[in-house]
């Protein structure tokens, strides 16, 4: 018996805009209660917006406020700040 072809969901990242396996990407979640905070599971509940795990995405995005859009609220300077410590400590970019 033939072995079934598993689809690999593909996600956009709001910095480069490449389209990349959602597995390599790192999600940013706005909570049901509003809170806005890096997924690394990934399976956290919530509106997810993607970005790949580099600090370069991460600005563009911060720059362009692609995230405030896609998750739609107004992201605090400190959140972007906490999101790109937790980056370089997680990805070390």
């Amino acid at each position: 018996m033939e072995q079934k072809v598993r689809k690999i969901p593909m996600r956009q990242c709001l910095g480069c805009n490449e389209h990349k396996p959602k597995r390599e990407m790192l999600r940013v979640l706005r909570t049901p209660e509003g809170e806005i905070l890096l997924d690394l599971t990934g399976k956290k509940s919530g509106r997810g917006a993607y970005i790949c795990p580099k600090a370069s995405c991460l600005k563009k995005a911060r720059k362009t406020k692609r995230i405030d859009r896609e998750l739609g609220v107004t992201i605090d300077e400190a959140v972007y700040d906490e999101m790109e410590r937790v980056l370089a400590e997680e990805f070390g970019d």
